[in-house]
Protein backbone atom coordinates (compact mmCIF):
# COMPACT_ATOMS: atom_id res chain seq x y z
CA UNK A 1 0.00 0.00 0.00
CA UNK A 2 0.99 3.34 -0.98
CA UNK A 3 0.66 6.11 1.76
CA UNK A 4 -0.06 10.01 0.55
CA UNK A 5 0.84 11.40 3.01
CA UNK A 6 0.58 15.52 2.68
CA UNK A 7 -0.89 19.03 3.63
CA UNK A 8 -0.07 20.51 -0.01
CA UNK A 9 -3.01 20.36 -2.76
CA UNK A 10 -0.86 20.62 -5.62
CA UNK A 11 1.48 18.07 -4.44
CA UNK A 12 -1.47 15.55 -3.50
CA UNK A 13 -3.10 16.61 -6.66
CA UNK A 14 -0.62 15.69 -8.92
CA UNK A 15 0.43 12.29 -7.32
CA UNK A 16 -2.41 10.68 -6.63
CA UNK A 17 -3.42 11.24 -10.61
CA UNK A 18 -0.36 9.46 -11.36
CA UNK A 19 -0.82 6.50 -8.99
CA UNK A 20 -4.50 6.36 -10.36
CA UNK A 21 -3.45 6.11 -14.20
CA UNK A 22 -0.96 3.19 -12.92
CA UNK A 23 -3.79 1.62 -11.13
CA UNK A 24 -1.69 1.59 -8.20
CA UNK A 25 -3.37 1.07 -4.32
CA UNK A 26 -3.09 3.67 -2.30
CA UNK A 27 -4.69 5.72 0.49
CA UNK A 28 -4.12 9.15 1.85
CA UNK A 29 -4.10 10.75 4.95
CA UNK A 30 -2.90 14.15 7.05
CA UNK A 31 0.98 14.91 6.78
CA UNK A 32 1.09 13.93 10.78
CA UNK A 33 -1.72 11.62 10.68
CA UNK A 34 -1.19 7.88 11.78
CA UNK A 35 -0.46 5.56 9.03
CA UNK A 36 -2.38 2.35 8.26
CA UNK A 37 -0.71 -0.74 9.53
CA UNK A 38 -0.54 -1.83 5.72
CA UNK A 39 1.23 0.93 4.73
CA UNK A 40 4.70 0.17 2.98
CA UNK A 41 5.63 3.13 1.11
CA UNK A 42 4.54 6.99 1.85
CA UNK A 43 5.04 10.11 -0.11
CA UNK A 44 5.13 13.54 1.31
CA UNK A 45 5.33 16.70 -0.15
CA UNK A 46 8.67 19.34 0.11
CA UNK A 47 9.75 19.48 3.27
CA UNK A 48 6.89 17.31 4.66
CA UNK A 49 9.68 15.36 7.20
CA UNK A 50 8.17 12.50 8.46
CA UNK A 51 9.84 9.55 10.30
CA UNK A 52 8.19 6.31 9.02
CA UNK A 53 9.00 2.09 9.79
CA UNK A 54 8.82 1.98 5.96
CA UNK A 55 10.51 4.60 2.88
CA UNK A 56 9.59 7.76 3.27
CA UNK A 57 10.01 9.62 -0.80
CA UNK A 58 9.84 13.63 -0.28
CA UNK A 59 7.61 14.57 -3.55
CA UNK A 60 9.60 17.38 -5.78
CA UNK A 61 7.71 20.27 -6.71
CA UNK A 62 9.04 20.70 -9.97
CA UNK A 63 8.28 17.54 -10.99
CA UNK A 64 5.65 15.60 -8.44
CA UNK A 65 4.95 12.42 -10.71
CA UNK A 66 8.85 11.43 -10.45
CA UNK A 67 7.71 10.66 -6.38
CA UNK A 68 5.14 7.92 -7.87
CA UNK A 69 7.93 6.04 -9.67
CA UNK A 70 10.57 5.92 -6.97
CA UNK A 71 7.57 4.64 -4.64
CA UNK A 72 6.71 1.58 -7.23
CA UNK A 73 10.90 0.91 -7.36
CA UNK A 74 10.81 0.58 -3.63
CA UNK A 75 7.77 -1.46 -3.39
CA UNK A 76 9.39 -3.87 -6.14
CA UNK A 77 12.60 -3.76 -4.36
CA UNK A 78 10.78 -4.35 -1.26
CA UNK A 79 10.54 -8.51 -1.46
CA UNK A 80 8.86 -11.33 -3.27
CA UNK A 81 8.60 -11.74 -6.61
CA UNK A 82 7.47 -9.45 -9.39
CA UNK A 83 5.13 -10.55 -12.06
CA UNK A 84 3.94 -8.73 -15.19
CA UNK A 85 0.64 -10.47 -16.81
CA UNK A 86 -0.21 -9.18 -20.35
CA UNK A 87 -3.23 -9.59 -22.60
CA UNK A 88 -2.58 -9.01 -25.44
CA UNK A 89 -4.51 -7.56 -28.36
CA UNK A 90 -4.85 -4.05 -30.37
CA UNK A 91 -4.62 -2.16 -26.78
CA UNK A 92 -2.68 -5.01 -24.51
CA UNK A 93 -3.87 -4.70 -20.50
CA UNK A 94 -1.07 -4.61 -18.42
CA UNK A 95 -0.85 -6.10 -14.26
CA UNK A 96 2.12 -5.82 -12.21
CA UNK A 97 1.73 -7.94 -9.32
CA UNK A 98 3.95 -8.18 -6.27
CA UNK A 99 3.73 -11.19 -3.80
CA UNK A 100 -0.06 -11.18 -5.39
CA UNK A 101 -0.86 -7.86 -4.88
CA UNK A 102 -2.22 -5.48 -8.00
CA UNK A 103 0.36 -2.79 -7.72
CA UNK A 104 0.06 -1.57 -11.27
CA UNK A 105 -2.28 -1.53 -14.16
CA UNK A 106 -2.13 -0.05 -17.70
CA UNK A 107 -3.54 -0.22 -20.98
CA UNK A 108 -1.63 0.80 -23.84
CA UNK A 109 -1.11 0.53 -27.69
CA UNK A 110 0.45 -2.78 -29.10
CA UNK A 111 3.67 -0.62 -29.88
CA UNK A 112 4.19 0.69 -26.29
CA UNK A 113 3.63 -2.90 -24.49
CA UNK A 114 7.05 -4.14 -24.48
CA UNK A 115 8.26 -0.91 -23.26
CA UNK A 116 5.84 -0.26 -20.43
CA UNK A 117 6.26 -4.13 -19.48
CA UNK A 118 10.01 -3.52 -19.06
CA UNK A 119 10.36 -0.40 -17.49
CA UNK A 120 7.66 -2.20 -14.43
CA UNK A 121 10.83 -4.54 -14.37
CA UNK A 122 13.59 -2.32 -13.83
CA UNK A 123 15.25 -2.70 -10.68
CA UNK A 124 13.25 -5.99 -9.73
CA UNK A 125 15.86 -8.56 -8.76
CA UNK A 126 13.86 -11.73 -10.60
CA UNK A 127 11.14 -10.75 -13.10
CA UNK A 128 8.71 -12.96 -15.07
CA UNK A 129 6.44 -11.65 -17.69
CA UNK A 130 3.41 -14.13 -18.16
CA UNK A 131 1.83 -13.65 -21.65
CA UNK A 132 -1.47 -14.97 -22.29
CA UNK A 133 -1.64 -17.26 -25.86
CA UNK A 134 -4.85 -15.20 -26.97
CA UNK A 135 -4.76 -12.40 -29.88
CA UNK A 136 -1.53 -14.81 -31.28
CA UNK A 137 -0.48 -12.41 -33.96
CA UNK A 138 -0.56 -9.03 -30.83
CA UNK A 139 1.31 -11.30 -28.62
CA UNK A 140 3.85 -12.45 -31.10
CA UNK A 141 4.83 -8.95 -31.57
CA UNK A 142 5.15 -8.16 -27.79
CA UNK A 143 7.81 -11.09 -27.22
CA UNK A 144 9.06 -10.19 -30.48
CA UNK A 145 9.96 -6.51 -29.00
CA UNK A 146 10.71 -8.16 -25.39
CA UNK A 147 13.63 -10.11 -27.41
CA UNK A 148 15.67 -10.89 -24.09
CA UNK A 149 14.47 -8.38 -21.57
CA UNK A 150 12.83 -10.12 -19.54
CA UNK A 151 11.73 -14.42 -18.85
CA UNK A 152 8.92 -14.47 -20.47
CA UNK A 153 6.45 -17.71 -20.05
CA UNK A 154 3.06 -18.33 -22.63
CA UNK A 155 -0.23 -18.75 -20.38
CA UNK A 156 -3.78 -20.31 -21.33
CA UNK A 157 -5.52 -17.61 -20.80
CA UNK A 158 -8.87 -20.31 -20.79
CA UNK A 159 -11.20 -19.22 -17.90
CA UNK A 160 -9.06 -16.68 -16.79
CA UNK A 161 -11.97 -14.08 -17.12
CA UNK A 162 -14.24 -14.90 -14.40
CA UNK A 163 -18.00 -14.17 -14.15
CA UNK A 164 -19.20 -10.40 -13.38
CA UNK A 165 -21.94 -10.17 -11.06
CA UNK A 166 -24.37 -7.01 -10.85
CA UNK A 167 -22.28 -3.09 -10.44
CA UNK A 168 -19.00 -5.09 -11.70
CA UNK A 169 -19.32 -4.05 -15.37
CA UNK A 170 -15.81 -3.45 -16.70
CA UNK A 171 -13.60 -5.37 -13.92
CA UNK A 172 -13.35 -8.26 -16.27
CA UNK A 173 -10.36 -7.33 -18.04
CA UNK A 174 -8.44 -6.32 -14.58
CA UNK A 175 -9.23 -9.72 -13.18
CA UNK A 176 -8.12 -11.56 -15.90
CA UNK A 177 -5.01 -9.81 -16.44
CA UNK A 178 -4.30 -10.83 -12.67
CA UNK A 179 -5.43 -14.07 -13.09
CA UNK A 180 -2.97 -14.27 -16.11
CA UNK A 181 0.00 -13.09 -13.98
CA UNK A 182 -0.97 -15.21 -11.30
CA UNK A 183 -1.38 -18.84 -13.79
CA UNK A 184 2.05 -20.57 -14.44
CA UNK A 185 2.84 -21.00 -18.31
CA UNK A 186 5.01 -21.87 -20.65
CA UNK A 187 8.86 -20.52 -20.92
CA UNK A 188 9.30 -19.46 -24.22
CA UNK A 189 11.91 -17.42 -25.95
CA UNK A 190 9.92 -16.92 -29.00
CA UNK A 191 6.71 -17.17 -31.25
CA UNK A 192 5.36 -17.59 -34.75
CA UNK A 193 4.44 -13.80 -36.34
CA UNK A 194 3.00 -16.00 -39.06
CA UNK A 195 -0.33 -15.60 -40.13
CA UNK A 196 -3.07 -17.58 -40.85
CA UNK A 197 -4.78 -17.49 -43.74
CA UNK A 198 -8.13 -16.77 -41.62
CA UNK A 199 -5.90 -13.68 -40.20
CA UNK A 200 -5.09 -12.42 -43.70
CA UNK A 201 -8.41 -12.40 -44.70
CA UNK A 202 -9.99 -10.15 -41.79
CA UNK A 203 -7.25 -7.78 -42.39
CA UNK A 204 -8.50 -7.40 -46.02
CA UNK A 205 -12.07 -7.09 -45.03
CA UNK A 206 -11.02 -4.29 -42.38
CA UNK A 207 -8.90 -2.61 -45.22
CA UNK A 208 -12.26 -2.94 -47.54
CA UNK A 209 -14.44 -1.29 -45.01
CA UNK A 210 -12.12 1.16 -44.04
CA UNK A 211 -10.47 2.47 -47.19
CA UNK A 212 -12.87 5.64 -49.05
CA UNK A 213 -12.48 4.04 -52.29
CA UNK A 214 -13.27 0.18 -50.73
CA UNK A 215 -10.42 -1.21 -52.57
CA UNK A 216 -9.18 -4.71 -50.60
CA UNK A 217 -5.63 -4.57 -49.99
CA UNK A 218 -3.47 -7.20 -51.59
CA UNK A 219 -2.25 -10.09 -49.54
CA UNK A 220 1.31 -8.88 -49.24
CA UNK A 221 0.49 -6.04 -47.67
CA UNK A 222 -2.34 -7.94 -45.27
CA UNK A 223 0.95 -10.13 -44.03
CA UNK A 224 2.87 -7.08 -43.44
CA UNK A 225 0.10 -5.60 -41.42
CA UNK A 226 -0.86 -9.30 -39.71
CA UNK A 227 3.66 -8.73 -38.52
CA UNK A 228 3.52 -5.27 -37.48
CA UNK A 229 5.79 -3.88 -40.47
CA UNK A 230 2.63 -1.87 -41.40
CA UNK A 231 -0.20 -0.08 -39.64
CA UNK A 232 -3.80 -1.10 -41.49
CA UNK A 233 -3.72 2.59 -42.66
CA UNK A 234 -0.12 2.65 -43.98
CA UNK A 235 -1.16 -0.26 -45.73
CA UNK A 236 -3.88 1.29 -47.35
CA UNK A 237 -2.10 4.16 -48.78
CA UNK A 238 0.92 2.00 -50.04
CA UNK A 239 -2.03 0.00 -52.09
CA UNK A 240 -3.10 3.43 -53.46
CA UNK A 241 0.44 4.20 -54.69
CA UNK A 242 0.90 1.33 -56.54
CA UNK A 243 1.19 -2.35 -56.94
CA UNK A 244 2.96 -3.96 -54.31
CA UNK A 245 5.40 -7.18 -54.33
CA UNK A 246 5.97 -10.75 -51.98
CA UNK A 247 8.58 -9.54 -49.33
Amino acid sequence: MIVVATDDFEIYHEVITALRTRGSEFTTVRKDAPLPPDAEVVITGPGEKREASVPVIEADAADPRAAVDEAMAALRDDGGRLVVGVDPGTNPGIAVLRDDLVVAAFQVPVEDAAAVVVRECEGASDPLVRIGNGARLHGARILEDLADEVPVALVDETGTTPHLGPGARGMGDVLALANIARRPGTDIEGRSIEPTEGEIQVIKDRSRERAADHQTITEALARRVARGDLTLEEAIAEHRSGPDEEP
